[in-house]
């Protein structure tokens, strides 16, 4: 059965964020609140909790998981040969919508899906997903709703879409902006937008002018 905690309440906020952490270190699933849309995560290095996911989302190796973290210096933690463009992304977009896609550190015990030695990574602008990943460390991540389902703007949509699938929920109240993060790869010279979403490509090209349009 699946517990639900409400995170503006300040005696249910360290519970919700302990058992949350708890659940994830056992590769079972959590949902909590992004800067964008509700995420359904889990810890990245737990094979049970990514298959999880993956069958939560009916999703196959052919699309690997995204990690969310919870400190811009991670990204040299998890990432190999950081071009000057990630770097510059980094900094001006994180914490924030922007997920980038890195080459990631070969020695990482992990197995995301097929994603030909890459690691798509994101910090998220909300506080109750990095006081949780500062607990956890890196969780892997998809958006929590079902195969098909529309993104989760709200715990209930999640729980509407997800049920018992997930052991906890952290209730961070309505997304303010329920889009999706725009993802560009920096894993090789020339930074290139993958897929639209919070932050334009406009204002992307206000740091790293070079990116191309996908």
């Amino acid at each position: 059965m699946s517990l639900e905690f409400d995170m503006a309440d300040p005696a249910a906020r360290p519970r919700g964020l302990d058992a949350a952490a708890s659940a994830a270190r056992r590769g079972d699933l959590v949902v909590l609140p992004t800067d964008t849309v509700y995420g359904l995560a889990t810890d990245a290095f737990n094979p049970r909790g990514v298959a999880a996911i993956r069958a939560a989302k009916g999703r196959g190796r052919d699309l690997p998981l995204q990690v969310l973290v919870g400190s811009p210096d991670t990204v040299e933690g998890l990432g190999y040969g950081l071009t000057k463009a990630a770097r510059e992304l980094v900094q001006g977009f994180w914490p924030g919508g922007l997920t980038l896609v890195v080459r990631q550190q070969p020695t990482l015990a992990w197995d995301l899906g097929d994603s030909s030695g890459t690691v798509a990574l994101r910090m998220p602008l909300h506080p109750v997903a990095i006081e949780l990943l500062r607990i956890t460390g890196p969780l892997a991540v998809s958006g929590a709703n079902a195969a098909g389902g529309a993104p989760a703007a709200s715990l209930s949509e999640a729980r509407e879409q997800l049920g018992d699938l997930v052991a906890i929920y952290l209730d961070g109240g309505p997304s303010l902006d329920a889009v999706p993060s725009t993802v560009v790869d920096v894993s090789g010279q020339v930074p290139r937008l993958l897929r639209p979403g919070a932050i334009d490509l406009d204002t992307l090209r206000t740091v790293c002018p070079e990116i191309l349009p996908g």
